[in-house]
């Protein structure tokens, strides 16, 4: 009887039907469409001159230009933003006031100046400093210096332009890094702090390495967004530059738009490679958090049910 009763308890099968959304496939036909009109003048206009924007992908100056204006320029900026970034991040969370003060004024005016007038600024510096004396400071009538620079040589030069971009990607590093280290619990702190751990240790070792999860994707997004900003080195008056390059071949034969072309294809190839590994490094430092893989959930099944 107790068996009747349970069946007779149990619901009907369910004859549900799914939720129609006519709006998504009016949707794809629009994009359908519109992608169509575009691939079919893409290939139909003889202006885009894919052949002639594959060359120019391929010519020796751009190359150039794509080695070292394009990568090594955002390789070098990024390391000095990152490395400076972290190092203003931790003076503004420091309890001395002078750091705090000193670190918000640096931020304040690298994210208030445009990086293109900021390189236009930097590239004139040999007008007011053609030479710079080093030495003691206040001694140059005693003759105490050791050594001159040469602005003029130097504001014109790759090394300068990444010290501008990396000086304003600072900026924006510190503020990423200070909410990547704010995420983390202040009880990891006091732990690290109990089992006597210096401050240096604590950040070393505790919470910069939590903070990555934090720290990473907005990385991710300065970076490419630094390769795209190399461009700007032109108000420099640096050639050795991907976009300096491909616009001159342009001019120079007056095939603009298929040089563009080259330049946002290599643009394109260049910021793929670092989206994907981006993706590697944000899987990697989010161990742990977020929802559980499904490999994993399916080994913890087997497991369980082996046990």
């Amino acid at each position: 009887m107790s068996s009747i009763s349970n069946d007779a308890d149990r619901p009907g099968a369910i004859d549900a039907r799914p939720v129609r959304h006519p709006g998504r496939w009016v949707a794809i036909a629009v994009i359908a469409v519109v992608v169509g009109m575009m691939v079919n003048s893409a290939m139909t206009n003889p202006r885009w001159n894919w052949s002639f924007a594959a060359e120019v992908m391929q010519q020796k100056p751009v190359l150039e230009g794509l080695l070292k204006g394009t990568i090594i320029g955002t390789v070098g900026a990024m390391i000095i933003g990152v490395g400076l970034g972290v190092l203003v991040a931790v003076m503004r969370l420091s309890d001395n006031p002078v750091l705090r003060y000193v670190a918000f004024a640096y931020t304040w005016f690298f994210r208030s100046m445009p990086r293109y007038v900021l390189l236009a600024t930097m590239g004139s510096l040999g007008y007011l400093y053609p030479v710079v004396d080093l030495g003691v400071p206040f001694a140059q009538s005693l003759g105490l210096t050791f050594a001159q620079l040469d602005v003029n040589a130097l504001s014109r030069g790759l090394m300068f332009g990444i010290l501008g971009l990396g000086l304003s990607e600072a900026a924006y590093m510190a503020e990423i890094a200070r909410a990547g280290i704010l995420s983390v619990d202040k009880g990891q702190s006091e732990a690290a702090q109990a089992l006597g751990m210096s401050p240096g240790q604590t950040m070393r070792r505790i919470i910069l390495p939590q903070a990555m999860r934090v720290i990473v994707p907005p990385t991710g997004n300065e970076t490419i967004a630094m390769v795209k900003d190399t461009s700007l080195l032109l108000a420099m008056s640096i050639t050795t530059e991907l976009f300096f390059q491909t616009q001159a071949i342009g001019t120079r034969t007056l095939k603009i738009m298929p040089a563009y072309v080259a330049a946002c294809a290599w643009y394109l190839i260049v910021c793929s490679v670092l989206m994907v590994g981006q993706s590697y490094l944000e899987k990697y430092f989010g161990r742990g958090f977020g929802p559980m893989p499904k490999k994993t959930k399916q080994k913890i099944t087997k497991i369980g049910a082996d046990h």
